[in-house]
C-alpha cells in the first residue's frame, strides 16, 4: 500500500489506476489504437493539432490529454525520413504523403474542384466529338460552343484543384498549375470569347479575314491570358506579378524596351537565314495576318503583330511559364529551351491545311524558324528579370516581318 500511495502513477505497475479511476494502457497500445483510428479516419492529420513536446510526461496528475511522446509505430505524428518540420507547421503534409492517386478523391485538398475539372474536360471533349461528326448541319456549330465552354470549365477547374494542391507542397519551388494546362484553359477561353464577340459582329458585316477583325481576336486572345495568369497564377500565391518581371511603365521600363528592340535586330538576321536553308526542302509558313495593300490595313497588322501579340505572348510564354520552369528545374537553360519549344509549338497549333502533308511540313518549318527567337526572347527575360526588355525584343521583331513583307508585297503587285 505504502509503494502504491509512493508511485501512484508508475505505468510498470500493474495495477496503477489513473485518478479517473480508469485502469492505465499501455504507451505502445495507445499509439497503436491511434495509428488504427488514422487508417479509419482517411481526413485526419496525426498530430495535426499539438506536438509532443521533449520530457513531458506521459500523462499529468489529474488525468489531461497530452500528445503521446514518439514512437516507432506506424501513424506517430512525427515527420518521416525525409520530411521537414515545416511540412506539418505549414499546415500541409508530409512530401510521402501528397502522392495521391490520379483518379481518386481521396486526399485531395478540394475534390470537388478536382471532380468538375475532370467531368468537364471529358464531357467537353465528348461535345467536340459529337459536333465534327456532325459537321455541315445547324446543329454543329452550338455544340462545337457548348463543347468549348464546358471544355473550358473543365480545364480551369483541374488547373485551379492542381494549384491549390500544389500549393501545400511546401517542398515544392513552385507550386502553382502546370502552364500547358494553364495553355489549355486560354485557348478554351479565347475560342468562346471569338465565338461570343465575333460572331455577332460577323453577322453585322465584319469581314472575319480583314486586319482589323484580326487585331479584335488578338484583343481577345489577349485578354483570356491575362485572365488566366490572374486567377490560376497570381491569385492562388504561385508567383506575383513582380516575380513575372511586370512592373509599372516608367523610364526603366522604357529603357528596357530599346534594349529589346536593338536584340530584334540580329534575331530577324538569324531567322530569315534559317528560313532560307529551311525553305530548300519544307512547304514554306504563310504569314499569319491577313494581307494588307495600303496604309490601313497595314496599321492594324502593325498593331496586332507589335504591341498587342507580344504583349500577352510574353507574359504566358516568358513571365509566367519561363519562371516556372526556372523555379521548377532550378537552372535557367533547361527553362529557356523548354519556353522556346512551348512557345513554336503554340504558334503551330494556328495552322490548318486541307492537306496532311502540306500542313505537317508548314508545322515542322515554323517549329523550327521560331525557335532561335523564343530562345532569344527566354534569355533576355531571364538575364535582364523584366518583361519589357522581351516585349521591346519581341515587338520589334515582328514589326521588321510584317513592314519587309508589306514592302515585298507592294514591289511585286507593282
Amino acid at each position: 500500500a505504502a509503494d502504491r500511495r509512493a508511485n501512484p502513477g508508475d505505468a510498470g505497475h500493474p495495477g496503477a489506476r489513473t485518478p479517473l479511476g480508469r485502469t492505465r494502457d499501455d504507451p505502445s497500445r495507445r499509439a497503436a489504437a491511434g495509428a488504427a483510428e488514422s487508417e479509419q479516419r482517411p481526413g485526419l492529420v496525426p498530430g495535426a493539432l499539438s506536438r509532443p513536446t521533449p520530457g513531458q510526461p506521459d500523462e499529468p496528475a489529474g488525468g489531461a490529454l497530452v500528445p503521446l511522446p514518439p514512437t516507432d509505430a506506424v501513424g506517430d505524428d512525427v515527420p518521416a525520413d525525409g520530411d521537414t518540420a515545416d511540412d506539418l507547421a505549414s499546415g500541409g503534409l508530409p512530401r510521402d504523403r501528397h502522392r495521391v492517386s490520379t483518379f481518386s478523391l481521396e486526399g485531395r485538398a478540394v475534390p470537388a474542384l478536382y471532380l468538375i475539372g475532370w467531368v468537364g474536360s471529358v464531357m467537353g471533349l465528348a461535345i467536340l466529338l459529337v459536333s465534327f461528326m456532325a459537321a455541315g448541319s445547324d446543329v454543329a456549330r452550338w455544340l462545337f460552343l457548348g463543347g468549348v465552354a464546358v471544355l473550358g470549365v473543365g480545364v480551369v477547374a483541374g488547373a485551379g484543384s492542381q494549384a491549390v494542391e500544389r500549393g501545400r507542397r511546401a517542398d515544392l519551388p513552385y507550386r502553382g498549375p502546370s502552364p500547358v494546362l494553364a495553355f489549355v484553359a486560354a485557348i478554351a477561353l479565347t475560342l468562346v470569347l471569338i465565338v461570343v464577340v465575333l460572331a455577332p459582329l460577323a453577322a453585322l458585316g465584319l469581314d472575319a479575314t480583314t486586319p482589323a477583325a484580326t487585331t479584335l481576336s488578338l484583343v481577345l486572345t489577349t485578354f483570356a491570358y491575362v485572365a488566366v495568369v490572374r486567377l490560376l497564377v497570381v491569385g492562388p500565391g504561385a508567383l506575383s506579378w513582380h516575380d513575372m518581371g511586370v512592373s509599372r511603365p516608367d523610364a526603366t521600363a522604357l529603357r528596357e524596351l530599346l534594349v529589346g528592340a536593338a536584340l530584334a535586330v540580329p534575331a530577324v538576321v538569324v531567322t530569315i537565314l534559317l528560313g532560307v536553308v529551311l525553305a530548300s526542302f519544307l512547304e514554306r509558313t504563310p504569314s499569319p495576318l491577313p494581307s494588307s495593300d495600303d496604309a490601313v490595313g497595314l496599321l492594324f497588322n502593325l498593331v496586332s503583330a507589335a504591341v498587342i501579340a507580344p504583349v500577352g505572348e510574353e507574359l504566358f510564354f516568358r513571365g509566367f511559364a519561363t519562371t516556372a520552369w526556372a523555379r521548377s528545374l532550378g537552372a535557367a537553360a533547361p527553362a529557356i529551351v523548354r519556353g522556346a519549344m512551348f512557345f513554336s509549338v503554340a504558334h503551330v497549333l494556328t495552322l490548318f491545311d486541307a492537306s496532311f502533308a502540306v500542313g505537317a511540313q508548314r508545322a515542322l518549318f515554323s517549329f523550327l524558324a521560331l525557335l532561335p527567337v523564343g530562345i532569344a526572347l527566354g534569355w533576355v527575360f531571364l538575364t535582364r528579370r523584366s518583361l519589357y526588355a522581351a516585349i521591346g525584343l519581341h515587338g520589334t521583331f515582328n514589326a521588321i516581318q510584317v513592314v519587309l513583307a508589306f514592302l515585298v508585297a507592294g514591289a511585286v503587285g507593282g
